[in-house]
Formats: structure tokens, sequence, C-alpha cells
């Protein structure tokens, strides 16, 4: 992917007097979980006499995907198919606690809970049953079929004692990731587990606004183990738009900065295609290898940006959000500069074709009403 997007950059920049294109990478690594502090998360699950598994998970659903997620991990481990499951959302008087939905966590800590709690419950009911390690569980209605070495065996759970709940089999379990605080020297272990990732950003900057085009990014993750690939893709792309305002749009400036015309958040058409790629490692403390990928993938977005643009112009912009006068503002800084390359010369100059009026550096525009938009085609956004 490297290679390729590099060749395609600098073909395409053969061109000395049109826009000019980049590529940059980033990498991070990222903990999953509250950093050297207690971490548990509690999932209880049950059986009732109308043959439903009820999950009560206290786990709060903000987007990521976590009713789904934990749902597919504790069916999993209890053998039954998703559609078994009946969920109890966050209730305080119902469901046990599952700590907080942040720190990219609830896959990782709440899920190994449910697949605990999953596997507490499969046998409970293997007990009942009479039945092998190796049995398949059928709930039928208020009945529960059990396939188990060529014979199949049928319990009526209406027959069965029950709990206040209508449980006729209840298990519960908490996870708490293993961690180290750290020592006087600053050691320790601080995650149990930790994420990995890099992106790689091909953009195009237009010279005389300074606007930048966003064509591709690849970002590759380390997610352990899908569990839903669709809602781990679905995560990685929310955290590249959440990256793409920080580097290009998003900026508070106290007094002025009071609604949506002058803080900019990304759209749907600033957003460019999104290569996701979804490395697989297994981690052995995840629940079947899984582990958080929620603010992983927010991470190198900015950095690998902000590198495509240097790459793009040969001139680093250090002051986020890279606004299109300050694009303009670093390359004239460079021209400045005895050491500047002839090639960076050769785009300063394409600049100064433009007044020194026209566009401040202050960010200001000429008009004196504060900031002028700039959204120029699908990906290419910016502020004059």
């Amino acid at each position: 992917v490297w290679g390729r997007a590099r060749q395609e950059a600098a073909d395409f920049n053969q061109s000395k007097n049109g826009p000019r294109r980049g590529v940059g990478v980033a990498g991070l690594w990222y903990g999953c979980g509250n950093t050297a502090l207690p971490n548990p998360s509690t999932i209880k699950v049950g059986l009732n006499r109308e043959g439903r598994v009820v999950l009560f998970q206290g786990a709060v659903d903000i987007g990521q995907g976590a009713n789904t997620v934990i749902s597919q991990i504790c069916a999993d481990a209890i053998g039954v198919p998703l559609d078994a499951i009946v969920r109890v959302g966050a209730d305080t008087d119902t469901t046990p606690d599952a700590g907080k939905t942040s720190a990219s966590r609830q896959t990782f800590v709440s899920g190994n809970a449910a697949f605990a709690a999953g596997q507490s419950l499969r046998r409970r009911l293997l007990y009942l049953a009479g039945a092998s390690a190796d049995a398949l569980l059928e709930p039928d209605g208020p009945t529960l079929l059990v396939h188990d070495r060529g014979e199949v065996r049928s319990i009526d759970l209406t027959e069965l004692p029950a709990d206040e709940g209508g449980m006729v089999a209840v298990a519960e379990a908490t996870y708490d990731p293993p961690t180290v605080p750290l020592d006087e020297n600053g050691q320790g272990e601080p995650y149990a587990v930790f994420g990995f990732g890099a992106q790689l950003t091909e953009l195009e900057v237009d010279l005389e606004l300074g606007t930048v085009r966003l064509l591709k990014i690849t970002a590759a993750h380390d997610v352990g183990r899908a569990v839903n690939p669709g809602l781990v893709e679905g995560q990685i792309e929310g955290g590249i738009a959440q990256g793409i305002g920080m580097a290009l749009m998003e900026e508070y400036v106290p007094g002025r900065t009071d609604n949506l015309h002058d803080y900019l958040i990304p759209t749907i058409g600033d957003v460019p295609e999104v290569v996701s790629i979804l490395v697989e490692s297994n981690d052995p403390l995840g629940p079947y290898g899984a582990k958080g990928i929620g603010e992983h993938a927010l991470v190198p977005t900015a950095p690998s940006i902000l590198n495509a643009l240097r790459d793009a112009i040969g001139v680093g912009i250090r002051t986020l959000p890279a606004t299109p006068d300050r694009v303009l503002a670093a390359i004239r800084s460079a021209q400045r500069l005895d050491d500047v390359p002839g090639d960076q010369l050769q785009l300063a100059s394409i600049l100064d074709q433009r007044s020194e009026d026209q566009v401040l550096e202050t960010g200001i525009s000429q008009t004196g009403d504060g900031r002028q938009h700039v959204v120029d085609g699908p990906g290419q956004v910016g502020r004059l």
C-alpha cells in the first residue's frame, strides 16, 4: 500500500503548476481499560421457564455496538443461537454494574464477564441434563433439548423450580483486568492488553487556496479477534471521521466560537474512502481473543494527515487544525528560510501569485466577519 501510494503521488506531482499530492503514515499503541485502576464488570445470565436466555447486561451502548457484541459472546459461550437471547439493558434495579462505557473497555472487560457467565450457565444446564461437556443445547419454548452422544433428551422447564425472577438456572460472573500500578521507576502493567495499529493517508493540496482534499485513508488495526467485523469497521470509520475534524476543521476560539457555523465538524462529504484492515492476533486474555477498538481508531488519524500534508508541500504544520491560512503561512515561512529546497521554493512562488491581502495569517477573512468557510467538493474542507 505504501509503495503504491508513494508512486502514484510522485507521478501526479510531475506537473509543477497544479495541486500537490502527499502520503503520510502514523502508528499507535493504546491500552484497553482504566489505567492501573480497579476496572471490574459483572454480567448475569439465566434461563427462564419459557426457554428464553435472559442476559442482564448493564454496559451502556452509545453506538459502538456493545449490546450486540456482548450478546454474541454470551450466546456462543452458552452454546445457543443469538436469537435465543433476551437482553435486559442498563437498569440499576435489575442489571449488575458493568462499569463505564469508556476507555475502549466494554468488548474486552464486559465481554470477558459475559463469556464467564455464559460458560457457568452452560455447566449448570449440562448438570441438570446429566449431559457431557460437548452436548448441544437447543431451547425450544418451555422445553430444553439436549443433544448428547447421539441421543436427544428433553427437559420440561416448567417442572423445574424457579427463583423469584422466573429463572430455573442463573449464573453471574465478574471480570477485572489484571494490572499492576507503576512503581517509583515508572515500571508496571497499567493495562492488561494493548491495541496496535497504523493508518496511511493520501491527500491533495490546492496550492492557491491551501485547502486539503482527502483521497483515501487505509487503516490497519489489531483487534485481537473481530467478534463482529461490521461493527469493528464502523468503529474505525467513526474514529477516522473524528480524527479528520481534529486535523483539518475543529477549533474552539474563546469568545468567538458559539455555534456549528463557526465550529466545523466533518460531514459524510468530508470523509474519503476508508479501507479497513482487521488484524486478528487472538489476544490470550480477550474473550475469544478480542480486545477494544473504540478510541484506538482516532489516535493515528490526525498525525497521518499531517504527515501526508508535509509530504505534499514540504512544510510541517504544528498547529491544529491545519486550516488553509495556516497551510499557506507555513509555506511562505519556509520560503523565507535560506535552506529551503528548490522544489519547495517553486511551490511557494505559485502562492505568491495571490496578493498578500487575500489571505491573512490570522485566519480572518478580508470581509471581517470572522471566518469564511470553504467547501470545495467531497473531502475538501477548510477555512479562510
